[in-house]
């Protein structure tokens, strides 16, 4: 049994049915689907336990991944990883950003017109509240699981951003990277639309030339002719050459990123659109729904059961986090200072469970004088101070007799 009075198929209900919906309505689901009626606090602290115990046994995973390396499971041919943010509404107004790592496995082939047609598979996710730095620590959990450091290839779609691309040296720095098409795209239009003017008929005749020639052809043409954007015609040619010189360096930078005919001639995606799906579908989709604020420790065990759901993985958490919801809570009480200790250690709070407390012997019971005899009460009996009872038992008793 799980802790509480619901049975442990009603609580993974209500936890499943909390962490697609709001927990409101989870509460309404389970009353309908199993004619048992919680409160909306009730769906809201089962599934934040539910939440904590796997992010709870997602970290220790990390830890021991990162202490003991164990062998990794083998890895696809080609796999893809591709990482981003979302931001999350926090309470008192405040905003934080979401980390989330997709990971699939990339399948080639070619359509019906003969063309090139490259499809990212068996996708799944981890989602943490953490700044980039410390994202790369509990992000393991996934990579290890999936096998990115035995896979064939792995190709790096990113939008590349600098914190990127330290994540991906952290996990599989020989990785394959890739500048985000559509990302290259939109900087190539803020040069067009400074030049030209926003929606301006050249300026979406040049996008669309240079569009082609960057996915099919030579990336080094797409370059000479951003330098060659006529920025002097502008409108403000201050501005225009300032937008021509900053998507010019941010390209330059990512050269080898930007290599999208030869990608697509081995078979790899360009496109990140897997973990900004998984953006809308693990993060924004539960996370940022109507006048919803959450609390920052409340982020990180929702996201948790967020990737399990999004990943088709709950069958394979729930018992992880029915185990971890079944051991025995740390005894709150904290621990008196003993002489002799630091004040910062003396003050520390006891976790270790509770012992158990010895079994409680009842007292024995006093020792009472008869107060029936022969089948007669004695003057202690109360019902000599009841004489209609009094009267029945006389009569029972003379019954017994005869």
């Amino acid at each position: 049994m799980l802790p509480g009075r619901l049975s442990p198929r009603l609580q993974e209900g209500l936890v499943r049915l909390g962490t697609w919906m709001p927990f409101a309505p989870a509460a309404r689901g389970l009353a309908w689907f199993n004619r048992v009626e919680v409160s909306e606090a009730t769906a809201c602290r089962l599934t934040a336990a539910a939440g904590a115990a796997l992010a709870a046994v997602e970290t220790a995973a990390a830890e021991r991944v990162a202490v003991e390396r164990p062998a990794p499971p083998a890895g696809p041919r080609v796999q893809q990883l591709s990482a981003d943010g979302a931001m999350v509404p926090l309470v008192r107004g405040e905003w934080a950003e979401a980390k989330t790592v997709a990971i699939g496995v990339v399948e080639a082939g070619r359509g019906a017109d003969g063309a090139p047609v490259v499809r990212t598979t068996e996708v799944s996710y981890f989602a943490s509240l953490a700044d980039s730095d410390a994202f790369g620590r509990p992000a393991p959990v996934e990579t290890h699981r999936r096998g990115t450091e035995t896979a064939g290839t792995v190709v790096a779609v990113t939008d590349g951003s600098e914190w990127l691309q330290t994540f991906v040296d952290l996990h599989r720095p020989d990785a394959v990277r890739v500048l985000d098409f559509p990302h290259a795209l939109e900087h190539l239009n803020a040069a067009a639309q400074a030049c030209w003017g926003e929606g301006a008929p050249a300026a979406v005749a040049w996008l669309d030339q240079q569009a082609a020639e960057l996915k099919e052809g030579d990336p080094d043409r797409v370059l000479s002719a951003l330098r060659a954007l006529p920025v002097g015609r502008a409108a403000d040619p201050a501005a225009a050459e300032q937008a021509r010189a900053a998507t010019l360096g941010y390209l330059q930078k990512r050269r080898a990123q930007i290599a999208y005919a030869r990608f697509r001639a081995c078979g790899y995606p360009i496109g990140s659109g897997m973990v900004e799906s998984g953006n809308k579908n693990v993060v924004e989709a539960r996370l940022k729904g109507a006048g919803m604020r959450w609390a920052r420790p409340s982020v990180d065990p929702m996201l948790a059961l967020r990737g399990a759901a999004c990943s088709d993985r709950w069958d394979e958490a729930w018992p992880r986090i029915a185990q971890h919801l079944r051991r025995p809570a740390p005894c709150p009480t904290r621990a008196r200072p003993l002489p002799g200790l630091p004040a910062a250690q003396a003050s520390r709070p006891n976790t270790h469970p509770c012992p158990a407390r010895p079994p409680v012997r009842a007292a024995p019971l006093p020792r009472r004088d008869k107060r029936v005899i022969d089948g007669h009460p004695t003057p202690d009996h109360p019902f000599k101070k009841r004489p209609f009872q009094r009267r029945q038992l006389l009569r029972q008793a003379h019954l017994t007799k005869s």
